[in-house]
């Protein structure tokens, strides 16, 4: 086998390991960046890792619900330790926000056509809110300040220092 198909061998599985340690009070859930290229690849790498064996709805109405627990994260919230978070941001960025909103396009309430078409445009010129700024989002409303702190959810990014 080939030295670069072994290496891919070994990042895939290790992209599909539980990534659950536990310092101190909390756990801490790993998602690596690595391991995913767009918003599909995401919700992959979350069941893998937040909720092993769970079904829920891969979309971020659902990870937002999975963030409040119940799901099989750890009672009394969880520290989640973004590895690769600048990845994230360049892959979860305009382009795959754009075509996050294209898919959308077609589900949404006729009245809201206008306000996503614009989202698209913007997204097209490589302005406004990204599906990874949507993703830090949703986290930081599970903890500390957020509207949802009581969920106990703390992100750590690795490219925030």
């Amino acid at each position: 086998m080939a030295r670069g198909t072994r290496q891919a061998r070994r990042a895939r599985e290790a992209c599909t390991l539980v990534g659950v340690t536990t310092t101190g009070a909390k756990s801490v859930i790993e998602i690596d960046g690595a391991c995913f290229d767009d918003l599909d690849g995401f919700y992959a790498h979350v069941s893998d890792r937040l909720v092993p064996g769970a079904s829920w709805g891969k979309n971020l109405d659902a990870f937002n619900d999975i963030l409040r627990g119940g799901f099989g994260t750890p009672d009394g919230g969880f520290v989640l330790r973004w590895k690769n978070a600048a990845r994230s941001r360049r892959m979860l960025g305009h382009r795959e926000t754009a075509r996050w909103l294209r898919v959308g396009l077609g589900r949404v309430h006729p009245s809201n056509v206008d306000e996503w078409t614009h989202r698209i445009e913007r997204a097209d010129a490589g302005k406004g809110e990204t599906l990874f700024d949507i993703l830090v989002e949703i986290i930081e409303t599970h903890g500390p300040g957020g509207a949802e702190a009581a969920d106990g959810v703390v992100l750590v990014r690795d490219d925030v220092a």
